[in-house]
């Protein structure tokens, strides 16, 4: 189907995630990314997560109702049954919404999901956090084709200690042989050195990414985009690599051109590259 008006059609990009109040990170960064990479960005909401300023600017989580969720994708996936073949998965938040999105994603068949596994037990949480992370193992990152682990994420994936380039490019090959999925392990400003470094490894090609550090401190919204420009990248028919490479320069760019707020972080401005 074309439009009516040029005669052309962006791909269809879906993003099952957070909302993020502030609009660093979350949906808003996905559907930020999808535009200016090209794409038509549609949302499903998983929570709604806003940051406490009387608290330390600490997360304040409300979980969106299973059947709420079903509700968005039945609507979504219904409406763009003929195009829509790539889908992005963010923040999660519970076992229920994992099955829920699981559910959802069996009733098609998919050309591209791009999991950013959002890890939410630092290991001193029992319950629900645990309970959360072992579902997103089991059940999304199976169904994965393409994955964006942090270095936190990539650590606790792979089961090794990552300090350095050597470290995470394993843990990318462990988290492969786990998934079969291409990975990108997120090194970022988290190893030492002055280049934020990323590994892509997809079973043959190894590839380090690297670019001048922006910084010493993570930017809100990163990851979330990074992960949201590979999506975009894919669904316009790039390989794997080079979405890898095209989202790299993306994020790049947009930490360049932060936003500062009167949180204490800056946020990724997805029109960096502008």
């Amino acid at each position: 189907m074309t439009s009516a008006t040029t005669g052309t059609r962006p791909a269809i990009t879906l993003t099952i995630a957070g909302s993020e109040a502030t609009g660093g990170a979350g949906a808003q960064a996905d559907l930020k990314t999808f535009q200016e990479l090209g794409t038509y960005g549609v949302v499903a909401l998983t929570c709604i997560v806003s940051f406490n300023p009387k608290d330390n600017w600490n997360h304040r989580f409300v979980p969106v109702e299973p059947q709420v969720i079903t509700d968005q994708l039945e609507a979504i996936q219904t409406c763009y049954a003929a195009d829509l073949k790539t889908v992005k998965l963010g923040m999660m938040g519970s076992p229920t919404t994992i099955n829920t999105v699981a559910a959802a994603l069996g009733n098609q068949e998919w050309e591209n999901i791009v999991l950013d596994p959002v890890l939410i037990c630092k290991g001193q949480e029992p319950g629900h956090a645990l309970d959360t992370d072992e579902a997103l193992k089991s059940t999304l990152l199976p169904l994965a084709t393409f994955v964006t682990p942090n270095h936190f994420e990539a650590e606790s994936l792979s089961g090794i200690t990552i300090n350095n380039v050597e470290d995470l490019a394993e843990a990318a090959k462990k988290i492969h042989a786990l998934s079969g999925a291409a990975v990108l392990a997120k090194g970022g400003v988290r190893l030492a050195g002055d280049e934020a470094v990323d590994v892509f490894y997809d079973g043959e090609v190894l590839e380090v990414l690297s670019a001048p550090k922006v910084g010493e401190v993570a930017v809100s919204g990163a990851g979330c985009s990074l992960a949201a420009a590979v999506t975009a990248e894919l669904a316009k028919g790039e390989t794997p690599l080079q979405a890898a490479r095209n989202a790299k320069a993306f994020v790049t760019a947009g930490i360049k051109n932060r936003v500062a707020s009167a949180a204490p972080f800056d946020a990724l401005w997805q029109g960096g590259a502008r």
